[in-house]
């Protein structure tokens, strides 16, 4: 290679109108992120997580002096040595990609991880959150951090739970999205296989009988929270071992979902490691 070309994996593109470029984009869009099986991410530490973690990037877009950066020349290497394609762009288009004005340097597309209950054995594992229809994708991703935080195993979406794969769903978990395994079932397939899990099932309600510091958590402990608006329905109520609640003093009856997940998981967390 003579000094000044580009490898052919590498495109310079200037349009935002690209033929490529618009497929990246397109994934803004839930539907074509569900026929395509791909999703997009933003920023350099998040995709350098994402390659930490086994993901491959399939599509790199990234600004030229973004190659110079350590991680940048990573990232490309990463890309072209797992058979995908890095797009050169300039600020504008990248700007169109994120959809957002100053975006981080780099975007990038990978395919999403989804396992079925069937293939999951939580016998022994530590910790899972189980989500029923959340519809915030910044309350979603905030969980899947405070998940990879503590180091539980992963998430279970009930019902009509927004995105994971969103890029503000992405954005939000910080690149947490990459290292959790994630699952999504109706609430009668959840319940058929928890049968055969073991473990305490335990939701957060404000109708719920003791303080969350005051239960025993045990392994696998299913940490099951509500919608933002309404809560868990009666009948998720009806199948946990303990409904917990948060204490407050103040005038507020009622805390962010991922605030309240939050608390719940990290007490869960505390009590094993207290115990190891």
């Amino acid at each position: 290679m003579t000094a000044g070309t580009q490898p052919s994996e590498i495109r310079r593109i200037t349009s935002p109108a690209n033929a490529a470029v618009k497929e990246v984009r397109a994934l803004h869009q839930k539907k074509y992120r569900e026929q395509t099986g791909l999703f997009i991410a933003e920023g350099l530490r998040i995709l350098s997580e994402a390659v930490d973690q086994g993901h491959r990037i399939e599509t790199l877009v990234i600004l030229p002096q973004m190659r110079e950066h350590r991680v940048g020349r990573r990232l490309v290497q990463a890309c072209l040595d797992g058979g995908g394609q890095v797009l050169e762009v300039t600020e504008a288009v990248l700007a169109k990609v994120a959809r957002k004005e100053n975006p981080q340097g780099a975007v990038g597309v990978f395919r999403q991880r989804w396992e079925g209950l069937s293939d999951i054995d939580a016998r022994g594992d530590f910790c899972w959150a189980v989500l029923e229809a959340i519809r915030d994708p910044g309350n979603l991703g905030t969980i899947l951090r405070t998940c990879d935080s503590i180091g539980a195993q992963g998430v279970i979406l009930l019902d009509q739970s927004c995105d994971p794969y969103s890029l503000e769903g992405v954005r939000a978990s910080m690149g947490s999205v990459f290292g959790q395994r994630l699952a999504h079932a109706s609430f009668d397939d959840f319940m058929a296989w928890r049968r055969g899990q073991g473990g305490t099932m335990v939701g957060a309600s404000l109708k719920g009988d003791v303080d969350y510091q005051k239960v025993r958590y045990e392994r696998p402990t299913f940490v099951l929270m509500g919608n933002e608006q309404s809560g868990l329905p009666a009948r998720y109520e009806a199948a946990c071992d303990r409904l917990v609640r948060i204490p407050m003093r103040g005038r507020a009856d009622s805390l962010n979902v991922a605030i309240a997940a939050s608390l719940l998981l990290y007490e869960v967390y505390n009590q094993d490691r207290r115990r190891a």
